[in-house]
């Protein structure tokens, strides 16, 4: 079943998105070469401590730290440790969430760390965030849920991949609802499977968490010994971004981003929904 959500419910998953927006800003800006994973996660345990929100992650099925950082050819759900020391040319995706009120808010980004990347990583990581902003493009009433995941892979396969070939859309993870839990249904694949049907109908009160992963190279991953650890299968790098994004009667607000999703959503035409702490 699929939770719908109040105005009053959106308000405080609002509240948890905004927690998860200064989470971004702060290990971004300390996502530089010598720092280690681990060093980010601190900074996000202070972040969520200064807001007194709650991390979703830790302890999520027995995960061991409050974000996921997964570094070049990981794709989610890296483990952040102090042995794993950023270098200058690395990509490095952040997933985070936090609780508000027991309401929940996630969402990842691509950084790039120090500088001289290679421009495929570059596009690569445009590609992959550009076809999250497609997928919320398609987030509205009256579509259905495979119409956000034909937006995604669309949006991705009619973009030229440097040196040839195509990029691969990650087949075994995606998005989901989100709410009173971090993962709930419906789950969001990044491309149509036609053996799935078109899904629900979207109406005010549909929260979900919009995701695709990306890679240079093959749409199959693997686990490593730690049982979190997703790595491709053939070592290319990977880029991921998430936002959260509600479905209003007034339209879309995305709970993650610190304007609400309004300035990016401006260049499709689309007027976001009031800001309800605004």
């Amino acid at each position: 079943m699929v939770q719908i959500k109040t105005p009053e419910q959106i308000a405080k998953m609002r509240e948890a998105g905004l927690v998860v927006a200064a989470i971004h800003a702060a290990t971004r800006e300390a996502a530089v070469p010598g720092a280690t994973t681990k060093d980010l996660d601190e900074v996000a345990r202070k972040v969520l401590a200064e807001h007194n929100a709650k991390p979703n992650f830790l302890g999520y099925g027995g995960f061991p730290a409050t974000i996921c950082t997964s570094v070049n050819e990981v794709v989610v759900h890296g483990i952040p440790s102090e042995d794993v020391v950023l270098k200058d040319g690395d990509i490095i995706s952040i997933d985070c969430g936090a609780i508000v009120d027991g309401w929940h808010g996630d969402a990842a980004y691509t950084a790039f760390v120090g500088s001289g990347h290679a421009p495929e990583l570059i596009e690569l990581s445009r590609v992959t965030e550009e076809s999250m902003w497609a997928g919320i493009v398609a987030m509205k009433q009256g579509n259905r849920l495979v119409d956000i995941s034909r937006a995604i892979e669309t949006y991705i396969r009619r973009q030229p991949k440097p040196g040839g070939g195509r990029y691969g859309i990650i087949e075994d993870y995606g998005g989901h609802g989100i709410g009173t839990e971090m993962h709930m249904d419906p789950h969001l694949l990044n491309y149509v499977d036609r053996r799935r049907g078109k899904g629900p109908k979207l109406v005010p009160g549909f929260c979900l968490a919009i995701e695709p992963m990306v890679s240079l190279g093959t749409p199959k991953t693997r686990v490593l010994q730690d049982e979190w650890t997703v790595i491709t299968t053939d070592g290319t790098w990977s880029s991921h971004w998430e936002h959260s994004v509600a479905l209003t009667e007034q339209g879309p607000l995305v709970l993650t981003a610190p304007d609400g999703g309004k300035a990016k959503l401006a260049e499709y035409g689309i007027t976001t929904a009031p800001d309800p702490l605004a």
